[in-house]
């Protein structure tokens, strides 16, 4: 439970937060800590909390006299990459942070936009939020330890933006993933919405279905498919009152060196068809953002490069070309049985990839004996002819 003990911030115990925050908790809890009885719970909460801050939201990890939540709080929220990644996405006067907890992406939008209300009836973790901005010296958050709602009614000016991003957890379902299970229930207050603002951003899980979010939600503009370091963390749904054109899907795969974005429309994706080939001299996987997205035909038209299958969402090319995804040079396909393979692949280790194929990583293992890792990459889809192939690759 996230609780905002002010003793914390005693400079004594900052630094010994600070010098434990690479320590074993077990062992710290069991040794005892050079303070009061009725602190210890909540000194062990910082460092744990603090340590899972490192890479996900550095500035606050580097920052002196940050006040951390709990765990649980630390899990839930944005990470700095795609807080930044939100932010780009607003701009105006004002917005309202529906489900503000922590106050990362607040912190971000207030970059961005004028005047920002972040709201989160856990009092708490909504005095934890205000104290840090103060430390970031941010002056034009409004902070309401109180229902968003009721916040919302009382606001008598039309809003540029409302962010929300709803609670995917409930007391008896455990994880929900449609949107009306969600806590707040967007589709059922859109209207109410709109009233308020012509803009609303919704954070929802990587793991709900495109499909059955725009059937539950209206007047969706824009999709935003945002991966870090190709594992897909939010799927961004921005709605623009009364528009009813067609909907953009963006992905974007953030990464340390440079980020890979590939944009489409969704109608198109639904009305294309991709040219197939059998394997030719390289090999394309999509990113992560992409494969969530749907992108299948769009991104084969888009670089002119051809599927291998129907549902094998690989690709093919004589030239090589820039891609955003993984790239491979073929060095030879084989027909999938294990005479073959060990006539002419024959490896004992190698990184191993299935696309539309009816036996997992480890079966294949296991049956041709192959260890993980190396510098070989192989392949096991499904071809155009329907035949199931090994590629035999080197990454590029």
């Amino acid at each position: 439970m996230t609780s905002f003990n002010k003793s914390i911030l005693n400079s004594e115990i900052q630094d010994f937060i600070n010098n434990h925050v690479n320590s074993d908790i077990a062992e710290l809890a069991l040794k005892g800590l050079p303070f009061p009885e009725h602190l210890k719970q909540d000194i062990i909460t910082q460092i744990e909390a603090k340590k899972r801050c490192e890479k996900k939201l550095s500035t606050w990890f580097n920052t002196p006299n940050i006040y951390f939540p709990s765990k649980l709080n630390i899990e839930q929220t944005s990470s700095e990459i795609t807080a930044q990644y939100k932010a780009n996405l607003v701009s105006g006067q004002s917005l309202i942070d529906l489900t503000g907890g922590f106050g990362v992406d607040s912190l971000y939008f207030s970059k961005k936009v004028n005047s920002v209300i972040h709201c989160d009836i856990n009092k708490a973790l909504s005095n934890i939020a205000e104290y840090n901005a103060s430390v970031f010296q941010v002056k034009n958050i409004e902070f309401y330890a109180s229902n968003a709602f009721e916040v919302l009614s009382q606001t008598n000016h039309t809003l540029d933006w409302i962010y929300v991003d709803p609670s995917r957890r409930d007391d008896l379902k455990g994880k929900v993933f449609l949107l009306k299970e969600c806590l707040p229930n967007i589709p059922e207050h859109l209207t109410m919405l709109f009233k308020h603002a012509k803009n609303i951003l919704i954070k929802t899980s990587p793991l709900l279905d495109i499909s059955s979010g725009i059937n539950e939600l209206q007047n969706v503009k824009t999709i935003h498919c945002v991966a870090v370091n190709n594992e897909v963390k939010e799927l961004l749904w921005v709605l623009e009152e009364n528009f009813y054109g067609d909907i953009e899907i963006r992905t974007s795969n953030l990464k340390n060196t440079k980020n890979q974005q590939f944009n489409f429309i969704l109608n198109k994706e639904n009305t294309e068809d991709a040219e197939f080939s059998l394997p030719l001299t390289y090999l394309y996987e999509p990113n992560a953002a992409i494969l969530k997205s749907g992108a299948f035909n769009s991104i084969a038209n888009t670089f002119n490069i051809y599927k291998l299958h129907k549902h094998s969402h690989l690709y093919t090319s004589t030239n090589l070309i820039n891609f955003p995804g993984r790239i491979f040079k073929i060095d030879n396909t084989i027909k999938y049985n294990k005479k073959e393979f060990n006539k002419h692949i024959g490896l004992k280790q190698a990184n191993v990839t299935t696309r539309n194929f009816p036996e997992a990583v480890t079966q294949i293992r296991k049956k041709l004996k192959i260890k993980d890792g190396g510098k070989h990459y192989l392949f096991f889809t499904t071809d155009l002819n329907h035949s199931k192939i090994v590629l035999n690759c080197s990454k590029l």
